[in-house]
C-alpha cells in the first residue's frame, strides 16, 4: 500500500515536471550556478583565513606554481588549505581562469561545469519531458557538487560524451575525452572499459596511447623538460603515499561503520572491479543493445564513486547521473521506481540543509556512508541485469509506451 502510494506520488510530480519546457531547467542549473559562485566568495569574506572556495583555489593557483617552477604537490598554507592532486596538465589548463579575479573565475569555472554536463544530458537518446525530469533529478545533488567548487559535475559529463561519441564511431574524440578525464582524476580509467562495448576497440587503444603522450608533454609549453619530470615524480609520490585510514563515503565506508568490517582496501577494489567487469564479458560473446551499452555508461558512473575509498559527497553528482541514466532511459518498473525514489532520498535529500537538520547530515549521513547505500544497489541490479533480463530490444509498441512514460 505504501510503495502504491509513493509511487503514485512519484507519477505525478514526473507529470508535472515534464510539462516543464526544458530550456527553463537549462536556465536554472545556469542561474544556479552563478548564484552558488556568489555566494561562496560572499559567504567567504567574514573568515579569516580560507575561504568556502577552497578546491578551486587549489586549481586556480596551480598554475601559478606551475610557470614558476615550483612543486605543485606540497602545501601552500597561506594560500588554501588541503594538496593539490591532480597532473601538471591539468595545472596547464588552470591558465585560462587563473588570470581573472575569484569572483568571475569561480563563476565561469562553475559555468564550465555545468554546460558540459547540459551537453552531455542533451545527448542521451531520451524523451525531451524525461530529460526534464532527469535534471530535475539531480537539482539538489548539482547544487551539493557546486557548493564544493570541484570538478565532478564536468567528469560526468565528459563520461557521457565519450559514449556518445562511441556510438557515433567519433573514436579519437572519445578517447580525447577521456583521457583528459585520467589527467585531472585518475578514475577516468575505469570509463575506458567502455570501448570494450564498440567494434572500434582496437582503434580506440592506440588513439588512447596518442591523447596520453600528448596530454602528458603540453605542460612542455610553458615548464622545461626537467621541470616536468620532476613533478610527475612528485605527483605519483604523492599519490602512492595518499592511503589514509579513512573509509571514504563508499561502499567500504558503508560496511565498515554499520558493520566494523576492517576491509583490506586493494582486495576489495580488486573483487569490486571483477565484478564490475562480468557483464562486458557477456556483452562480447552474446553483443549488446542500446540500452545494455546505456546501462554500462550507468554502472562506470556508479562505480568510480562508490568503490574511492577517497570518496567524498560532492562526488556524488557523478554517481547520481549513473543512477538517472539507468531509470531514465527504459521504460520504468515498480522495482526500478522503488530504487530511483529510495536512491533519490537517501543520496540527495540525506546531505542538504534544506530537508536534512545539519547535525543528522554531519553526525549520521556522513559517517556513516549513507549516501552510498542506495547507489550500490541500484548498481548491483545494473551488473545482474544483463545474465537474467531479455536482450532483446524493445517492440514498436513498448518503445512507444516508454516515449510518453514518466
Amino acid at each position: 500500500m505504501l510503495i502504491s502510494a509513493v509511487k503514485g506520488r512519484w507519477n505525478a510530480v514526473c507529470n508535472a515536471v515534464s510539462r516543464i519546457p526544458i530550456k527553463y531547467l537549462y536556465a536554472l542549473f545556469l542561474l544556479m550556478a552563478v548564484a552558488i559562485s556568489f555566494h561562496s566568495w560572499y559567504s567567504s569574506q567574514d573568515m579569516e583565513r580560507w575561504t568556502r572556495y577552497n578546491n578551486f583555489l587549489i586549481f586556480k593557483d596551480a598554475w601559478s606554481h606551475l610557470v614558476h617552477n615550483q612543486d605543485l604537490y606540497v602545501l601552500y598554507e597561506d594560500e588554501y588549505y588541503d594538496l593539490y592532486k591532480y597532473s601538471p596538465s591539468f595545472a596547464m589548463w588552470m591558465g585560462a581562469f587563473a588570470w581573472m579575479p575569484d569572483v568571475p573565475a569561480l563563476i565561469c569555472w562553475n559555468l564550465m561545469n555545468v554546460i558540459v554536463f547540459l551537453v552531455a544530458i542533451r545527448k542521451l537518446p531520451i524523451p525531451k519531458e524525461r530529460q526534464s525530469v532527469l535534471l530535475l533529478f539531480l537539482a539538489i545533488e548539482m547544487m551539493i557538487a557546486l557548493t564544493s567548487s570541484q570538478i565532478n559535475v564536468f567528469i560526468a559529463g565528459f563520461f557521457i560524451l565519450a559514449w556518445h561519441c562511441m556510438e557515433n564511431k567519433k573514436v579519437w574524440l572519445a578517447t580525447l575525452l577521456l583521457v583528459i578525464t585520467v589527467y585531472i582524476k585518475i578514475f577516468g580509467v575505469v570509463a575506458m572499459s567502455l570501448f570494450l562495448l564498440y567494434p572500434e576497440r582496437w582503434k580506440a587503444a592506440l588513439y588512447t596511447v596518442f591523447w596520453t603522450v600528448v596530454i602528458a608533454v603540453m605542460p612542455l609549453l610553458v615548464i622545461s623538460a626537467d621541470q616536468l619530470t620532476f613533478l610527475y615524480k612528485s605527483w605519483a609520490h604523492l599519490l602512492a603515499n595518499d592511503y589514509s585510514a579513512s573509509y571514504g563515503v563508499s561502499v567500504m565506508g558503508w560496511w565498515h561503520t554499520w558493520f566494523n568490517m576492517d576491509i583490506p582496501k586493494q582486495g576489495f577494489i580488486l573483487t569490486a572491479a571483477a565484478i564490475f567487469m562480468l557483464p562486458f564479458i557477456k556483452i562480447l560473446y552474446s553483443g549488446s543493445t542500446l540500452q545494455l551499452r546505456l546501462n554500462m555508461l550507468a554502472s562506470v558512473l556508479i562505480w568510480v564513486v562508490i568503490f574511492n575509498y577517497k570518496g567524498e559527497s560532492p562526488t556524488y553528482i557523478i554517481a547520481l547521473t549513473g543512477v538517472a541514466i539507468w531509470y531514465f532511459t527504459q521504460p520504468p518498473t515498480r522495482i526500478n521506481t522503488t530504487l530511483a525514489v529510495l536512491t533519490l532520498v537517501f543520496t540527495s535529500f540525506s546531505s542538504t540543509d534544506l530537508i536534512t537538520p545539519y547535525w543528522i547530515a554531519r553526525t549520521y549521513v556522513e559517517p556513516y556512508a549513507v549516501k552510498a547505500v542506495f547507489c550500490a544497489i541500484v548498481w548491483v541490479k545494473i551488473v545482474l541485469e544483463p545474465f537474467f533480463l531479455s536482450q532483446e530490444p524493445l517492440s514498436a509498441a513498448r518503445k512507444e509506451e516508454f516515449s510518453r512514460a514518466i
